[in-house]
């Protein structure tokens, strides 16, 4: 079973469009990396400057692979100087599910 990695990023308000543009650039970059089957991005509709990354693993072994890459080793400091607050992050597996999931 795999597993699905949140991360909240709460970004200051002059950094919204610049992170959105730079996770633009990057998320075919992410997504192929060995192990992730795909990453969205999501912005919260009633807090400004809060996001969340949403991405698909094949394993915990895999996300802690990427995590010592180059890539990861490039984003990661980029986006955190545009930082308001301390990310959060959480490695979620699926319980349950309806049919009329999107």
């Amino acid at each position: 079973m795999g597993i699905q990695r949140i991360v909240k990023m709460t970004f200051k308000e002059e950094h919204c469009m610049d992170f959105e543009n730079y996770f633009e650039s990057i998320k075919d970059k992410v997504a192929g990396q060995p192990g992730c089957s795909g990453v969205k991005l999501l912005k919260d509709v009633a807090e400004n400057g809060v996001y969340f990354t949403y991405s698909y693993w094949q394993s915990q072994s895999d996300l802690n692979a990427y995590r010592n890459t180059s890539l990861f080793g490039a984003v990661w400091p980029k986006v955190k100087k545009w930082f308001a607050d301390k990310p959060e992050a959480w490695s979620t597996q699926v319980v349950t599910t309806s049919n009329s999931e999107n």
